[in-house]
């Protein structure tokens, strides 16, 4: 229920408890412990810039922004039923399992990194941010946005099998999760438009954010080592390989459905 779904953001940020209902009664449980302190995560549509600012990001010294890690598809399940009973005997479920994964993964990268603090970027992540919201009560989130004329076109551009309709479709399906996500869940949000205009004040706002300091080098990501550039981990086309930050392409002058019109003036546009 939405009103449940409030309460408890507020609740889980403000006191790590939250409200459940077990056995048709409502309760007040205690979220677990985390390892991983504050992550920041980048929730976007596709096609938004996201690998450009999670290359920014990187390039600070303390800000570790890996490629996409696609948690969505990151979880842990039970194959035989006493597996469900045996774990649910301990209080924990195939839910909070993956929960604890996650934690366990990222805090583990980030020490890799030597860095002190994560930034996870990959766009499908969005469908799922209530469950990310869950599993981190202190999450700092940064909403990407970007015309969605100009996402519509760039995801037609970038996979040019789909149709139209589909593309359509699939920008669609994104925003409203985003819309829903940026209406329930405190954060910061960044436009792709302003990024690529003035970098050095956007870069300023999330360091602020993030709570670190502004270094000028984040602005010019192409000095800095930030992974195999590969379909599937993110953008790896020529503009973001050119390791400098390009001015964004003219919104194109479509005719948008009725419900991406919708979106598009519910997110500013």
């Amino acid at each position: 229920m939405a009103w449940r779904r409030q309460i408890n953001m507020r609740l889980a940020r403000s006191t790590g408890m939250r409200v459940v209902q077990r056995d048709g009664r409502y309760r007040v449980v205690r979220d677990p412990r985390r390892e991983l302190s504050a992550p920041g995560f980048i929730f976007s549509s596709v096609r938004s810039g996201s690998t450009l600012l999670r290359m920014i990001l990187n390039s600070h010294s303390q800000i570790y922004a890996p490629h996409e890690l696609h948690l969505r598809h990151i979880r842990v399940s039970f194959e035989i039923p006493a597996a469900g009973q045996a774990m649910a005997a301990l209080g924990l479920d195939e839910r909070e399992l993956t929960a604890m994964t996650w934690d366990r993964l990222l805090t583990t990268v980030l020490r890799r990194s030597g860095k002190t603090v994560l930034v996870e970027k990959t766009p499908n992540l969005v469908f799922h941010w209530e469950q990310v919201a869950r599993a981190w009560p202190d999450a700092r989130f940064i909403y990407l946005l970007r015309h969605p004329a100009a996402i519509l076109d760039s995801w037609q551009r970038a996979r040019t099998t789909q149709t139209e309709q589909e593309a359509i479709a699939g920008v669609t399906r994104y925003l409203r999760k985003l819309r829903e996500a940026r209406a329930a869940a405190p954060g910061i949000t960044v436009r792709y438009e302003e990024l690529t205009a003035d970098p050095v004040r956007e870069a300023r706002r999330l360091c602020a954010f993030l709570g670190v300091g502004f270094e000028p080098a984040m602005v010019e990501y192409g000095r800095a080592d930030h992974g195999p550039l590969v379909a599937g981990l993110g953008d790896w086309h020529e503009k973001i390989r050119s390791g400098a930050v390009q001015s964004a392409r003219p919104v194109p002058r479509i005719e948008l459905p009725a419900d991406l019109r919708a979106l598009a003036a519910d997110l500013g546009y």
